[in-house]
């Protein structure tokens, strides 16, 4: 017996992403949500900010430091969870999903090639917002709301944070997408389910879990964690002949 797996095609992964990203640009709904939302989630935390005085408290300075960090955050909690649910719903929807499935792409294949195409883009919309966000801060921000921002560890939770929110989310919209009939309820559901690993960032964000080394890397870890196994959930749902023959719930 043949027992040899053979590896995913990443060729085959590629045009996928790049088919994926060519509809983001043709839907108008996702491209405006990518464009927007993380100006606007962007906008309010540097006016926030700006808006400190001088002599404000430390009290005051942590709370306004973590809910725009929290803020930030919902970038990569909500921007791909709205991406990732339109996977399979929006495949189906548009007719396309049967002439994808039958092609050589492997079951393993269509999902990681689903979910980069959700989670390139947003990686490089939140850093480049968060990118901003600490240029208008060192900028013209006070001093001491400067120091409480640009903490080491802020920045490490923010930039290990990111991906794994993001991948959660991703996880999450294209399982909720494999089970819905309806692009509008699997967006509406994804982006409630992208939130709860939200808390996590917002305990460190209002420093109820002091934001050290090692409690980043610590909740990172367990991040990581969650978010194979959410792959394997993904995997175990992804079925290719129910999903042709439509047997999905609304």
């Amino acid at each position: 017996m043949n027992t040899t797996i053979n590896p995913m095609s990443w060729t085959r992964i590629r045009a996928l992403i790049r088919k994926e990203i060519n509809d983001y640009r043709r839907n108008r709904f996702i491209a405006v949500t990518m464009a927007v939302l993380p100006v606007v989630f962007m906008i309010s935390p540097v006016i926030t900010i700006f808006k400190l005085p001088a002599d404000a408290p430390a009290s005051r300075i942590d709370t306004v430091v973590g809910l725009s960090l929290l803020y930030l955050m919902l970038i990569p909690a909500l921007v791909p969870a709205v991406v990732a649910s339109y996977a399979v719903v929006g495949e189906r929807e548009q007719g396309t999903l049967e002439p994808v499935l039958t092609t050589p792409v492997r079951p393993a294949e269509f999902l990681v090639g689903k979910a980069l195409a959700a989670l390139l883009p947003t990686l490089l919309i939140s850093y480049v917002m968060y990118g901003i966000f600490l240029g208008a801060v060192g900028a013209f921000a006070h001093e001491n709301v400067v120091h409480d921002i640009f903490e080491a560890p802020r920045i490490l939770a923010q930039l290990l944070f990111t991906p794994l929110l993001a991948g959660w989310s991703i996880w999450v919209g294209i399982a909720i997408s494999t089970r819905s009939g309806d692009v509008r309820v699997a967006q509406q559901l994804s982006s409630f389910a992208s939130l709860p690993p939200l808390a996590v960032a917002a305990l460190v964000g209002f420093d109820v879990i002091k934001p050290t080394l090692t409690v980043a890397l610590g909740l990172g870890l367990a991040l990581l964690v969650i978010d194979v196994l959410a792959w394997r959930v993904v995997s175990v749902l992804f079925h290719r002949e129910r999903l042709l023959t439509g047997g999905v719930k609304a």
